[in-house]
């Protein structure tokens, strides 16, 4: 690849590592990614993390609602579909396993990139599991219920 295809790829996706750096910042700042609060969670001994996540499902419910509304499309001028989704037991499995693996490592998968950059370098053994797990899951994918 020459450095000028290099270059065009790097410009092109810039905004991209800016946004999700300020993203990271953001989360780390509000304290959503410190692994005592998201204990407290799981504890119910604050309310810090439900505020947050029910803030943002209000919000997403209100966004696709205006989404909805008002015919808005992607940046592309593509249609934007929004799909139902259909609760399976394998659903509710992954949900469970999702909330026990959140809880014995006080990360969801999410932030784990920013626990990195706050260095935080022992979450690396959750992203290494967390990867795992997606390659294991696409191997077994079409043998589990669904």
């Amino acid at each position: 690849m020459d450095s000028f295809a290099f270059n065009s790829i790097v410009m092109k996706n810039i905004k991209y590592l800016i946004f999700g750096s300020l993203f990271g910042i953001i989360l780390y700042k509000a304290e959503v990614i410190n692994w005592f609060r998201i204990q407290e969670m799981f504890r119910f001994q604050s309310f810090h993390m439900y505020g947050v996540i029910g803030s943002a499902v209000l919000t997403g419910m209100i966004s696709i609602l205006i989404i909805k509304k008002r015919g808005i499309k992607t940046i592309n001028g593509k249609e934007i579909e929004i799909y139902p989704k259909k609760f399976t037991k394998g659903t509710f499995i992954g949900g469970v396993l999702f909330g026990i693996g959140w809880a014995f490592t006080g990360a969801c998968p999410g932030p784990l990139y920013a626990l990195i950059g706050a260095q935080y370098f022992t979450i690396g053994i959750a992203l290494l599991s967390a990867v795992i797990g997606v390659y294991i899951y696409g191997i077994l994918k079409s043998k589990l219920p669904s």
